[in-house]
């Protein structure tokens, strides 16, 4: 009697995890490959559309040697006391040279979409 009580309450809930689980199974091998980002694409060495795991490592090798050169850019930059680490008030001056940087950009950007615009008319 007790394996029977235990079965009825069981499965509802056996029921509803596998109605959960096999769409997202098939959902999952019928969704199509999502296409390589711009940044991926150089690491896909062979041009297949997809990075194998050497290519992953080669980009993330690539990603830490750029964060290392970045590191080191902004410390050349903004450590001024040349203690090896970014102050409060350095780290405030880098944020306000990147709003400034961020802001000239976007007016650029801006200002291209208006003449272009001005081009159609």
């Amino acid at each position: 009697m007790k394996t029977h009580n235990c079965l009825s309450r069981l499965a509802p809930v056996l029921l509803a995890l596998a109605l959960l689980v096999v769409p997202a199974a098939l959902r999952a091998e019928d969704a199509p490959e999502k296409k390589l980002t711009k940044n991926q694409e150089k690491y896909d060495a062979d041009k297949d559309g997809k990075l194998s795991d050497e290519e992953k490592a080669a980009a993330k090798a690539a990603a830490r040697e750029k964060a290392k050169e970045t590191k080191e850019a902004n410390l050349e930059k903004y450590d001024t006391n040349r203690n090896g680490k970014l102050d409060e008030s350095e780290r405030v001056q880098k944020k306000s040279d990147e709003d400034t940087a961020r802001a000239e950009h976007k007016a650029e950007r801006e200002a291209k979409k208006v003449a272009k615009d001005a081009e159609k008319k």
